[in-house]
């Protein structure tokens, strides 16, 4: 009697356990495809890839601590033809091969997609594809598909970010966002670099589609020096690319040369490696008034805002048409150079009756999930407004206010504080960089 009690308890676990197999193979079938290993050298994917079988492109991936470690790829999606995708998540054969070897164990799962609300209208847009598999954890590398059985054709993005860090190796980064149009402004982008770097900046980042010799120069001279991150940016060879904000004036695929993707890009790109990013063009400067440098601006607003990552710097205009009289700083070899000279150009506009006047950000990356030009989409925490007089954008560009007369301007010298430092440091950049003998 006892012999058959056991057996058929023996029978009974064995048929449990057989069900919890069964079950839990059927539950993951649901949402996952198994993929066959892949060829012994996978192509890995460029800055910007397509997605195959699709008018889509992916971009970048990172994985996100705070979205309970999903990954996240970096997108342009065609707003109007968005079908279902799918994440196809790999793994090195060798756990320790550092991002290069053979893939394997990869697994499909459906995409979530989440499309920026901004996109000015443009058939194209910032999007992130987000990748929640449980394999997510151990994926080194991910793509993404239309088909979740294909795996053979496609190019896999490394996954980024994948630990978390609390000590970063810089306080402050920029993101300049696309030089494109053979953009070739040398001696305003060494001036602005020799700012940054009396100001506290210790790394630029810059997205370049196209730019002219002078410019090209200054990029390597920078880089380096190791100041600079010159990530390519062929979107021209995708996409037809607008050069401005608006379809109907500047028809084109996407906005602004993909502005919006490479913001949201370099947001993502320093997570870890720097404790601040600055998001602003090429042609401003984020420059304190009352501190000494952005570091000292920044300790006091954090004391006073310690819930906050999002600080908005007004932009202010410094007409281009508009020049010192006193010639101080009209250098003889400077003139070699093409480009603006912003420290003759010392005349501020003033606000306009009724216009609010257009930011850029301060942000603490890690509170930051998507972002626009000149404002947040998705971030945590109060957003702070800083006062003019605190700090505001030095912006030398064509004026808004062309008609006003250099009578009805401010003054404003804050440049000119730099003097000592500055002037010895432009030129020394601009020997170094070929542009004066």
């Amino acid at each position: 009697m006892k012999k058959m009690y056991f057996r058929l308890l023996a029978g009974i676990c064995t048929f449990t356990a057989f069900l919890l197999v069964w079950w839990h193979w059927e539950i993951i079938k649901l949402y996952q495809h198994r993929l066959s290993v892949l060829p012994e050298k996978p192509e890995t994917a460029d800055i910007i890839t397509r997605i195959h079988n699709s008018k889509h492109l992916m971009v970048s991936a990172f994985k996100d601590h705070r979205r309970d470690g999903a990954i996240r790829v970096i997108s342009i999606i065609k707003r109007q033809e968005l079908q279902k995708l799918y994440c196809v998540l790999c793994a090195h054969a060798n756990a320790s091969s550092r991002g290069k070897g053979t893939l394997r164990h990869c697994v499909s799962s459906e995409a979530h997609v989440e499309l920026h609300t901004d996109h000015f209208g443009f058939p194209y847009g910032t999007s992130d594809i987000l990748c929640t598999s449980p394999s997510s954890i151990s994926a080194t590398n991910v793509s993404i598909s239309v088909d979740p059985n294909a795996n053979q054709s496609l190019k896999y993005l490394p996954i980024q970010n994948k630990e978390m860090k609390e000590s970063f190796k810089y306080s402050f980064t920029v993101c300049i966002s696309n030089l494109f149009g053979e953009f070739n402004n040398a001696l305003q982008f060494v001036q602005t670099m020799e700012v940054y770097k009396l100001i506290g900046i210790q790394r630029v980042v810059i997205y370049n589609t196209s730019c002219g010799p002078e410019v090209e120069k200054v990029l390597k001279h920078y880089s380096k020096e190791g100041i600079l991150e010159v990530v390519p940016w062929p979107i021209d060879k995708f996409l037809k690319p607008s050069p401005g904000w608006q379809p109907s004036l500047f028809p084109g695929d996407l906005h602004y040369y993909g502005q919006l993707t490479t913001l949201n890009e370099c947001i993502y790109r320093n997570m870890y490696q720097s404790r601040y990013v600055l998001l602003n063009d090429i042609d401003e400067i984020i420059m304190p008034y009352k501190h000494a440098s952005l570091g000292d601006l920044m300790d006091t607003l954090q004391k006073q805002h310690p819930a906050s990552g999002v600080f908005k710097i007004e932009n202010h205009i410094f007409p281009k048409t508009q020049s010192d009289d006193s010639g101080r700083f009209s250098l003889p070899q400077w003139k070699k150079v093409p480009g603006l000279n912003i420290l003759e150009h010392i005349y501020r506009e003033p606000d306009r009756k009724n216009i609010i006047n257009p930011t850029k950000m301060i942000i603490d990356p890690r509170r930051v999930e998507q972002t626009s030009v000149h404002s947040m989409l998705k971030h945590s925490g109060p957003i702070v407004n800083v006062p003019f007089d605190v700090c505001h954008i030095i912006h030398v560009r064509t004026p808004l206010q062309g008609l006003l007369p250099k009578a009805q301007l401010y003054e404003d010298k804050k440049l000119w504080e730099f003097e000592e430092k500055l002037i010895p440091n432009i030129n020394r950049a601009l020997h170094e960089s070929g542009l004066l003998l």
